[in-house]
Order: C-alpha cells, then sequence, then structure tokens
C-alpha cells in the first residue's frame, strides 16, 4: 500500500514524500490519520537545523529511533482509527480510535502495544494533545509544588499552558508566567495564571518579584529560550527548585553561575517525560500516568488552543507559520480528511 509521508530535508524545508508500507507483521495494526499536532518546541530545532548530527531522535519510540541527520521524520502526537489488523490481533482493534507516538503521515503501520484507544468520550482533537500533557504532567510531578509556593513558568507555549492549568490547582500563594506574545499571555491568564508578564520587558525580573511579593520557590522553564534559564535562575530564592523542561538544541546557551548561584542552594532539575522521578518509581508508572492524562483532558479540553487548522498537502505552510510568525499560533494542528 502506498501511502504519503512528511520528510524534514534540510533547514527551513520539509516535503511530503510518497511511501509504501510493507504487509502486516503478526501484532500489527493499519492505521488511517485523522490529526496530528506540530510541536512548536522539538520539531521546530529540527526544522530550523537547530540539532546535532549526533542526536538520537528518541531511543525510548520506536518510530523515532536513530540520528538526528536530514533527511529525517519526525513527530509524536498522531491520531487515527485502525482500519485493518494483522495476524494475531483481536478484531476488535478494528474500527478503534488511537493515539501513537508517530511522525506525520496519511497511513502508518504499528505493533498494537504502541496504540493507545482513546476513550469514546474525548474527541479526536482533544487526544492530539495527549503527549503534550503527560510532559506537563511529568513536569509538575517532578517540581512537586508545596502548599503556599510562590511558582513561575517561564513559556507559555501548549506545554507551558497546560502546565500553567494543573499547577493553578494547587493552592499555590501566586502563580506568575511569562511569555513573550500577547495571545499566549491572555490563554495563560485564562489557564489559571495570577499574573502573565512579557520576559522581554526591560524591569521583568523586577515585575515577576513584585508580583509573587517576594521571590519564587518553584520555577519552570519551558520557554525553548536558552536566556530565560538564567532569569528562572535569579528570579529563584534560597533553597528553591527550577525545574528544566526546555530542550534548547544548538542554540548557544550562557549560564550565569556565578557567587550568587553558587551561594543560593538552588537546585536545578532536568525534567524529560520519557521516564519518572526515581523517587516515584516505586508507586507511579507510566500506565498510572497515561490514566491520570486522559482524565486531565476531560477536565482542561485544550482543543480551545487550537489556532490553526491545516490540510496534510499545506504542511509546508504550517511550518512556515510556527517559523516566521510563532506569535499568531498556539496549537497548529494538521487534518488527514
Amino acid at each position: 500500500m502506498k501511502t504519503d509521508a512528511l520528510w524534514f530535508t534540510r533547514p527551513g524545508k520539509v516535503e511530503i514524500r510518497p511511501q509504501e508500507l510493507p504487509a502486516l507483521a503478526a501484532g500489527e495494526a493499519l492505521v488511517r490519520a485523522s490529526c496530528s499536532a506540530i510541536s512548536s518546541g522539538t520539531e521546530m530545532l529540527f526544522y530550523r537545523g537547530q540539532f546535532s548530527s549526533e542526536t538520537t531522535l528518541d531511543a525510548n519510540i520506536p518510530t523515532l529511533s536513530g540520528n538526528a541527520v536530514y533527511p529525517l521524520r519526525y513527530g509524536y502526537c498522531m491520531v487515527g482509527q485502525v482500519i485493518e489488523v494483522g495476524p494475531g490481533v483481536d478484531a476488535r482493534w478494528l474500527g478503534q480510535r488511537v493515539f501513537c507516538f508517530q511522525p506525520h503521515q496519511q497511513h502508518f503501520i504499528a505493533p498494537v502495544e504502541m496504540l493507545f484507544p482513546i476513550p469514546t468520550d474525548i474527541s479526536d482533537e482533544q487526544a492530539v494533545f495527549f503527549p503534550n500533557l503527560e510532559t506537563a504532567a511529568n513536569l509538575v510531578m517532578d517540581g512537586g509544588p508545596l502548599l503556599g509556593e510562590r511558582v513561575v513558568v517561564f513559556g507559555q507555549g501548549v506545554v507551558g499552558l497546560l502546565t500553567c492549568f494543573l499547577l493553578s490547582r494547587f493552592p499555590l500563594a501566586k502563580l506568575v508566567t511569562l511569555d513573550c506574545y500577547p495571545q499566549r499571555r491572555a490563554a495563560s491568564l485564562a489557564a489559571g495564571a495570577a499574573v502573565c508578564l512579557d520576559p522581554a520587558q526591560s524591569d521583568a525580573l523586577a515585575a515577576i518579584h513584585t508580583a509573587l511579593s517576594g521571590e519564587a520557590d518553584l520555577t519552570f522553564e519551558v520557554s525553548g529560550a536558552p536566556t530565560a534559564l538564567n532569569q528562572a535562575i535569579s528570579v529563584t530564592g534560597f533553597g528553591g527548585r527550577v525545574v528544566i523542561g526546555s530542550w534548547y538544541g544548538k542554540k548557544p546557551l550562557q549560564l550565569n553561575l556565578g557567587a550568587e548561584f553558587h551561594r543560593s542552594r538552588i537546585r536545578l532539575l532536568a525534567s524529560q517525560v520519557s521516564t519518572i522521578d526515581p523517587s516515584l518509581s516505586g508507586r507511579w508508572d507510566k500506565e498510572r500516568r497515561y490514566h491520570i492524562v486522559w482524565d486531565l483532558l476531560r477536565q482542561i479540553q485544550p482543543e480551545r488552543w487550537i489556532s490553526h487548522r491545516f490540510a496534510f498537502q499545506e504542511a509546508s505552510q504550517a511550518y512556515a507559520l510556527l517559523d516566521e510568525r510563532p506569535g499568531e499560533a498556539i496549537q497548529v494542528i494538521v487534518l488527514y480528511a
């Protein structure tokens, strides 16, 4: 069977290319895509060429194995419907709507253990947020917010907005967020932030301290901007935590870790969704986190943050929008019907 798949071919260029799918093997299913989401963080690193050729795409996801070398395929927010099953697969999979960590293409084959059945009360456009909400849940679990803490989130893209929503449900003293774009700042306030500031304003750091009435206890950096990490450290108080969810790729990063940082006992915590904090792994596993994410999707209804929908054949326009006019977009999705 022939299908079409999206390839990153060089910096600033994506192409849709035909691809021959093999016959279904035992334990596999054929899925027809309905929609997929474009990551404005990691995917744009590949679109812009801001990655090292020694980078592994994602060793934890079979569809994203191998090194990052053009031409390459990338994407991890795919929703579709099972239209055929291979030998040994229960026929009840036929017709099932599923989520899969899968690059953008019209049809794909995957082992059924890689497919997540979508609950009947969750729409395709809600389900496409599954991986980013799992990331946000992981960030919050890694940060471990406490009663009455002052919390700051740098970056209000989709992951930042989802993180903001989750944090707003905790009994915090104050939740302050930052983003460069007015549309995202408005969405952040609607998601539960008490204050959302522009990090580019000249008095941004002073404004954060004013909004918090002090220094932050817990700060999240999910903007993807290397300069934000220094800002995050500078607004965090003695003994505080900075959770780093951004992947900066090859963007230059110069950290200011001078005497002030050295004496602050601030903890810098790397957070990545493919694993669970070892201190929690005795009680938590990915399966438990998956169930929580489905429940949270029902509560958040994140499809309200879909700002643009593009047909698959128009995918190059979607990436150009995110690259050239990011302030106009929050979540961009691709439709295959």
